[in-house]
Order: structure tokens, then C-alpha cells, then sequence
């Protein structure tokens, strides 16, 4: 259910030799260069949705596609970045947009550097990481070398802003993007995230009644990230921008009601047991839909959910999402003390009730380390979500971080289970 894979939405062009015509598409003089806003927006939507109708047509005798729409705004997956770009490939005999790809930079933390020692446990190690995300390419140019040049350029790109890595990623079924990366382009397999995926059902859950659940100060929640997550993956350090970012609607903490006259949200005194988490409304940035499904499908799906409505006390987990529905991502979610993961839990049921109550908001969905303790504690429904999301990563430059000639990130086995999701990237 992943929107923010690389080439995700279409078959890669080393999977498919074909055009819409059926004719293996030939040799085309392709040209790649940053995307025109003013004169590529209309060319650039019109070939994602030609994407868009090919991969339904192939997908449709297989199984449901998902489809994204980006509301006539190509930039819109990397705009909330501070360092974005988007390339477009050009046929120039035919002048016409044929391929796209965007990339972000930003520095991040790549996990605890063992050979510091337990004293400088609080020192994050920093390196500069390019992300690519959104590469789509025409049915009519594929097995062109189109999606490979696309890569190679945007790379240069991110080696020009000094970016010491680069990562995607995609499911771990789409073989087609993954083979384009980790066969061609030399990039090589490194996380394995899950994608827990939440639907928001037609009534509220139940929250209990010994749990208080606060708004957290951006400033404060800043502050306690980077204790948190310093020896973290992928935590970046610009997240007082992304807390403050008009997406972000708020962060919030779980904590035994007993404990809540105790706590001054205008210190750094915390609970002794809380959880905390971030929500990001991505349903400013894209929308998805569920096409392919049957016709009896769609007709349980639509009665069940009618029946939840009318009869909310029954409590059936009914969806909804075969019209256009946004998501709510789940970040920066952590848990300290006894008892703390019934927290959490409780907090995933707030943010639930949340999404409930906004109109078009059709899932809650969480991206956790594998092996991280909170992915117990995060409701989410079986059939949605999948064990293994697949990042794979691949070195540019020694770059200007610290210890760049020793510290190599994917040689390093991850110091904590637990891996930062940027919602920027999602």
C-alpha cells in the first residue's frame, strides 16, 4: 500500500520490453534536465497518468492496484524538503516528457559509531543522504535506458550538494524496481522496515479512562527526539522544521492520569512512564485509491460499512477505500517505563479517532524497525500491511561528515533496532 516507492506504480523497464502499442519501443535520443513548473506541469501529469492506466491494465486480471494521485502538483512528494529536486527525461525528436524522477537531501543520523565507545552514547553520527522517490517512466519508452539515466543524473545531482549516500524504497514484490537499482545501478540491499497499516473505521474506538493524553510544545518535542533517537537511524537533524511544518498536526503524549498534574510541558521533566508520537497529514500531499477489486468486493465492503454507520455500537472494523482517501502517518513514535506500551497503544487509538473525524482521511499507517519492541504496541490490519518494506542504499562520495573514511554506513550491522521514518519521505 506504499505510495512513496520508487517506480512503484508501473512495471520497470527491465520488466517490460513493451509499449502500449505492443511494439518493442525503440531507441529514443532522450535529454535529462530539471523540471520546468511553468512548462512541464500539464506534459509532466499527463504522462503520470498514462502511468497510472497502464499499470491498472496490467494489474486488473491479478490483483487490486493502488493508485496515487498528486492533485496536479508533481513536486509535491519532495516540496517539504529543505534540498529537492525533480528531473524530467525528454524525448527530443518527439518533444515529449517520457520519464521522471525526484530526489531530497538532507543530513541524517546513521546509527551509534561503536568505535566511540559507550561514553559518547549522546553523539549522533551525521551523514549527508539523498533520497529518490517517484521515478515513473512512459509505457511508450521503456527498456530505453530511461529509468537508468534518470538515476545516474539525479545522482550527480546529489553528489554536486555534497551527499555521501544515496537510499530508496520500494516493496519487496516489485521486483522491477528493485532489479533497476540493485542490478543496474549498483545499489545494495540495507533495511527492511514494516509497513503497519491502520484503516479508519466509521466509528470511534474507545479510549480509557486512567490514560491522559497531552499536546506537546514543538520545542519540547524537538528536545526530547534528539535524546531519544540520537543513536538512531535515518533521524534528521532538521527535525525542528519538520515538527513546525504546516503537515505536522502535532505531537502528542500518552501518560497515567495520576501523572499528568505532575507534569510541566514547559520543562524537560517528563513522566517516568509515557509514549510519544508525531502525525503528519499526507493527505495534503497525495491521495490514493483502490481500483481492481470485484464487483462483490466492492458491494461487502460498501454494505458493511453502511451497517457500521448505522449501528456504530456493533464496532465492525469496516474501510473505505475504494474512493480517494488520504493517510496519516505515524513518526517519531517512543515508549519509556513500565507499562508504557498500553500507552502507546492508547495513543495510535487517539490519532485513530483523529483521522476518523476528518473527512477523506481513509488510513493510519506506522513504518517501524523490524525488530523494534513499539511494533508490537501499533494496531494495524494484517491484509494492509507487510513485514518487509525494502531500502536499499548505495555510497557517492566520502563526503564532508564526520570520520567519513572509517565510518561506512552500509558496512555497519544497526546499532538499535530502531529506524527513524522521515514523513517528508513517506
Amino acid at each position: 500500500m506504499s505510495p512513496k516507492i520508487a517506480a512503484e506504480s508501473l512495471p520497470g523497464e527491465e520488466a517490460q520490453g513493451r509499449g502500449a502499442s505492443g511494439e518493442v519501443a525503440k531507441k529514443a535520443e532522450v535529454v535529462v534536465r530539471e523540471y520546468n513548473e511553468e512548462g512541464d506541469k500539464e506534459a509532466v501529469v499527463e504522462m503520470e497518468r498514462r502511468c497510472e492506466l497502464d499499470m491498472g491494465k496490467k494489474k486488473k486480471k491479478k490483483k487490486p492496484s493502488l493508485v496515487t494521485d498528486l492533485m496536479g502538483d508533481p513536486v509535491a512528494r519532495v516540496r517539504h524538503c529543505s534540498i529537492y529536486v525533480m528531473l524530467v527525461a525528454e524525448d527530443v525528436k518527439e518533444g515529449e516528457i517520457v520519464g521522471v524522477i525526484r530526489g531530497s537531501v538532507k543530513t541524517v543520523t546513521s546509527g551509534k559509531d561503536k568505535a566511540l565507545g559507550d561514553d559518547f552514547d549522546d553523539i549522533p553520527h551525521y551523514v549527508k543522504l539523498a533520497y529518490v522517490l517517484g521515478l515513473r517512466v512512459s509505457p511508450t519508452h521503456r527498456r530505453c535506458g530511461v529509468g537508468t539515466k534518470l538515476v545516474q543524473k539525479l545522482e550527480e545531482w546529489c553528489k554536486h550538494t555534497g551527499a555521501e549516500y544515496m537510499y530508496m524504497a520500494t516493496e519487496c514484490t516489485n521486483k522491477a524496481s528493485i532489479n533497476l537499482f540493485t542490478l543496474k545501478s549498483d545499489y545494495t540491499k540495507f533495511r527492511t522496515p514494516a509497513m503497519l497499516v491502520q484503516p479508519v473505521h466509521a466509528h470511534c474506538k474507545p479510549l480509557s479512562s486512567s490514560i491522559a493524553i497531552a499536546t506537546v510544545p514543538a520545542e519540547l518535542a524537538t528536545s526530547i527526539y534528539r535524546c531519544a533517537f540520537a543513536n538512531s537511524e535515518f533521524f534528521p537533524k532538521d527535525i525542528d522544521l519538520i515538527l513546525s511544518n504546516k503537515l505536522n498536526l502535532g505531537t502528542f503524549m500518552a501518560m497515567p492520569k495520576k501523572s499528568l498534574p505532575n507534569w510541566d510541558p514547559q520543562t524537560n521533566v517528563l513522566p517516568k512512564c509515557f509514549a510519544i508520537l508525531s502525525v503528519w497529514n499526507s493527505k495534503e500531499v497525495f491521495k490514493l485509491e483502490v481500483k481492481g477489486v470485484s464487483r462483490l468486493t466492492y458491494a461487502f465492503c460498501a454494505g458493511s460499512r453502511v451497517l457500521e454507520s448505522c449501528a456504530p455500537w456493533f464496532g465492525l472494523p469496516t474501510i473505505d477505500i475504494f474512493r480517494q482517501f488520504g493517510v496519516y502517518l505515524l513518526y517519531g513514535l517512543y515508549m519509556e517505563g513500565s507499562g508504557a506500551s498500553r500507552l502507546m497503544k492508547s495513543l495510535c487509538t487517539f490519532v485513530h479517532n483523529m483521522a476518523k473525524d476528518d473527512d477523506g482521511c481513509g488510513a493510519v499507517v506506522a513504518e517501524v524497525g523490524p525488530a523494534d519492541p513499539i511494533r508490537e504496541c501499533i494496531p494495524h490490519l494484517k491484509k494492509f500491511s507487510w513485514d518487509e518494506d525494502f531500502w536499499c542504499i548505495k555510497r557517492l562520495t566520502r563526503g564532508v561528515s564526520q570520520d567519513s573514511d572509517t565510518h561506512d554506513w552500509i558496512k555497519l550491522a544497526p546499532s538499535t533496532p530502531v529506524i527513524f521514518v522521515d514523513p517528508r519521505d513517506f
